[in-house]
């Protein structure tokens, strides 16, 4: 029996790659696309600031445009949730109600208060994962139940899962001519609000234009540079350049105008054609995976966007000071260079991650001592690619209070934006009152004379604020503050490190006991990997004896060798060569036509090349990678 369905669009607001859309259209009858506005929901749930509004508004526009265009339309209705769907669910004799799978908890119970309701009102519910590359739940079951809480750790599991499913086939006007549409009267009637409607500020324009039509554009226009994508490595990547010198992507992976495993695939037929290319974590397809990890650790975490009841996350005790935290928020630190990332982000919803980095650090561990979900907050508000999963994760992150421990690393105020940007374009862009000072001055104009302030037509302390704090000595207080936090909560701090090579303070590679002396080296994936398909392939044979050296565990067993052809593992091996434990010649190597693979052709193992492996030149340009 076909069904008279619902579908309800919540962050997938796209159509490409809609796996569940399509599963309503091949069950249905009738199919009424609908967008419920609950802005109670949305600001109770969300910080969501006038900029996002817009771009989301132009989203929905996007998506009813495109629906029309293959006979259909985008009902966007007002109210709350339970109130809209029970009245039109007996208005228009539904049996089905069809939604996009989420990991947030305010979509997973709303989920199930449609699953009640269905209970109660006779209709089904059918929701299927798409806004991520895997469902979560799969990662958690392999992993014991509990989420994974080092990314070496994830990719490992990853590598046993394989690939995500392929994108669905795209939709066509066939579709929906076998379905019947709603009433045109109802498109008029439940159209997509203007931003007035909303009492949202026209003003409030984003460079992002909203809609899955743009986000496919961009994506085109990235893929096109072929060199680009397959030498992306974004620490490499400048955080004040006047364009996104990344995608700029996020934000419509974020409101699910683009999808995420389209890019995957896409990224992969192009890493595919290359003869080298970067690798996980730094690459493209690193990126991604960096977001699923944020997704598996927030949908299994209690607590996850507040420090109170987090257990993965250290408890501090943050200062609470209303004043500094609203100077950071306005642009009026006194430091050009955080105050103009500031300004970028209030103006434009966006700032490149790095600069993330900078303001970030500055607020909490670095600089105020600022809790860091005051600054989550902020950023759920002003940036248009705001993401419970990542946004929370990133500034656990970036405080160290989860998953980054390398604390004594803060950010310099002044030193780091100067670094690529010398003359301060960045600074004379977004803070134009600083425009007319020298390049010397730009990031410390506290520094110019009084006569040199007058002719720049700006007087520090007047036209624009001295710095807030002293940075050395305010970041040397702290940095004692972290320092015995971290030894007082020594337990939490382990829950999200790495594990670390027996012998040295370099990640090993993944190892598995096949059977009784003889292991298995997975050189796909983990850290140790990412050098390894960096460097060339004639520095392979010594990368890998130089691991077995360092890893007594290894020493005079036989080893089995797996060479994968991407970082997601084990399912896609392509070749494997087995070493007994005897013998001190050293195998050699042969590259394979397949990309990113090598063989290791020979028969021994010995305790050869006895450098210490944190000393081997070929690491070095590759140890600032490692976690």
């Amino acid at each position: 029996m076909l069904h008279r369905t619902i579908h309800l669009f919540r962050k997938e607001l796209r159509l490409h790659d809609n796996p569940v859309l399509l599963a309503a259209l091949e069950s249905s009858e009738a199919l009424y696309p609908v967008y419920i506005l609950d802005t109670a929901f949305l600001t109770s749930s969300m910080h969501i600031g006038a900029l996002r509004w817009n771009f989301l508004l132009q989203s929905l526009e996007d998506l009813h445009k495109n629906l029309g265009k293959l006979g259909s339309c985008l009902l966007v209705i007002q109210g709350q949730y339970e109130l809209v769907l029970r009245d039109h669910i007996q208005k228009w004799n539904i049996t089905q109600v069809t939604l996009d799978a989420e990991m947030e908890p305010f979509y997973k119970e709303m989920e199930a208060n449609i699953q009640r309701l269905g209970a109660e009102l006779g209709f089904e519910v059918l929701s299927l994962v798409s806004h991520s590359l895997y469902n979560t739940q799969r990662i958690l079951d392999l992993n014991g139940g509990s989420p994974p809480l080092t990314y070496k750790r994830f990719l490992h599991i990853l590598s046993l899962l394989g690939d995500p499913e392929v994108p669905v086939r795209n939709l066509t006007a066939e579709d929906f001519q076998r379905c019947r549409a709603p009433d045109p009267g109802l498109a008029e009637c439940y159209r997509v609000p203007l931003p007035v409607d909303l009492k949202i500020s026209p003003e409030s324009l984003s460079p992002w234009r909203g809609g899955e039509t743009e986000g496919l554009q961009r994506l085109e226009q990235h893929l096109t540079d072929q060199g680009w994508v397959t030498s992306f490595t974004k620490p490499r990547t400048i955080p004040n350049s006047l364009l996104p010198s990344t995608t700029g992507l996020s934000p419509y992976f974020s409101m699910g105008c683009l999808s995420v495993r389209t890019f995957f695939y896409r990224l992969s037929n192009i890493y595919a054609q290359a003869k080298h290319h970067s690798l996980p974590p730094v690459s493209l397809q690193g990126q991604l995976l960096w977001r699923e990890f944020f997704y598996t650790v927030a949908s299994a975490t209690p607590n996850f966007t507040q420090m109170a009841g987090n257990p993965i996350c250290l408890q501090i005790c943050w200062y609470k000071d209303a004043e500094r935290l609203h100077k950071w928020k306005t642009a009026q630190t006194g430091f050009p260079w955080i105050d103009a990332i500031m300004t970028q982000l209030r103006q434009e919803g966006w700032i490149h991650h790095l600069a993330r980095h900078a303001v970030a650090c500055f607020l909490t561990r670095g600089d105020l001592w600022i809790s860091w979900e005051e600054g989550m907050k902020v950023f759920e508000e002003l940036l248009l690619d705001a993401d419970y999963s990542i946004n929370a994760g990133n500034w656990m992150w970036l405080s160290a209070s989860a998953f980054f421990h390398q604390y004594t690393r803060i950010f310099c105020p002044v030193r780091f934006g100067k670094r690529t940007d010398p003359q301060g374009d960045y600074i004379r862009k977004y803070l134009p009152i600083l425009k007319n000072f020298p390049s010397k001055y730009i990031y410390e104009p506290w520094t110019a004379s009084e006569e040199e302030q007058k002719q720049a037509g700006c007087i520090i302390g007047q036209d624009y604020p001295f710095p807030m704090v002293n940075h050395k000595e305010a970041s040397d207080h702290n940095l004692q503050l972290m320092k015995q936090v971290r030894e007082e909560q020594h337990r939490t701090v382990q829950l999200t490190r790495g594990e670390r090579c027996c012998s040295t303070n370099i990640p090993c590679a993944v190892a598995h006991r096949l059977s009784s002396g003889t292991w298995a080296l997975g050189l796909g994936f983990g850290c140790f990997s990412r050098m390894l398909f960096h460097v060339g392939y004639e520095h392979h044979e010594q990368l890998f004896w130089l691991l077995l050296k360092c890893c007594p565990k290894f020493k005079n067993k036989s080893v089995t060798l797996f060479f994968l052809p991407s970082p997601l593992g084990a399912s896609s091996c392509l070749l494997q060569k087995c070493f007994p434990k005897t013998g001190s010649s050293p195998p050699a190597l042969t590259p394979q036509p397949q990309a990113g693979c090598v063989c290791l052709q020979g028969a021994e193992i010995s305790e050869a090349l006895p450098m210490p492996l944190v000393n081997h030149p070929y690491l070095h340009p590759y140890l600032s990678l490692l976690p």
